[in-house]
């Protein structure tokens, strides 16, 4: 499997659940030669068994030289903190996995903080300078949710996900364990 994509900027991994894209965008990161630093926005749900066997999953297969920060809701605040050239990890490739499990946690904000919430994450990925993989969820493939939460969640996602998209310099669709170069092989779709 040869892959000769260059990591500059921000490039998303976008896909389905269990479609593979935390590992396609694991495999870039270990693929750029750079020291990865693994941003974990999951939140801890000690209760919950089986997602922290997911989450354990997650763990036992990143390689043991990759920092790891699991940052919960704190995304863009860490970003900021991750510019400080006194910081050890600065210039590190960062993996965030995953913009879904970080808007869930905002789902509680009205329109105006969510507003300012996305534009901060927006300024902070606009200006940092290492390379940063994003994990993405694809949501809204053809069903419509069958709750208010559940819509808002994919009405937030989507725009999030379009504007993260403007911004970036690399994109992959991963679909049933296949990736797809969509900045190779997509057309921006215009604005109305």
């Amino acid at each position: 499997m040869a892959v000769e994509a260059s990591l500059n900027g921000l490039t998303l991994v976008l896909g389905g659940s269990r479609s593979g894209k935390s590992r396609w965008a694991e495999t870039l990161a270990d693929r750029s030669g750079l020291p990865v630093l693994y941003l974990a926005t999951a939140a801890h749900r000690p209760d919950d068994q089986a997602w922290c066997e997911r989450l354990e999953r997650h763990r036992q297969r990143r390689p043991p030289h990759w920092s790891c920060l699991e940052i919960g809701p704190e995304l863009s605040g860490t970003l900021l903190q991750l510019q400080d050239p006194s910081d050890p990890r600065h210039g590190h490739l960062l993996l965030i996995d995953a913009l879904g499990t970080w808007l869930a946690q905002h789902l509680d904000d009205d329109p105006t903080a969510w507003k300012t919430r996305q534009q901060g994450l927006l300024s902070s990925l606009a200006s940092h300078r290492p390379p940063v993989l994003l994990v993405c969820e694809e949501v809204g493939l053809g069903v419509v949710p069958a709750t208010a939460v559940g819509g808002l969640f994919r009405d937030r996602m989507g725009e999030l996900q379009q504007a993260l998209m403007a911004q970036a310099s690399g994109s992959w669709l991963v679909v049933a364990g296949r990736a797809l170069d969509l900045h190779v092989l997509g057309q921006p779709v215009p604005e109305v």
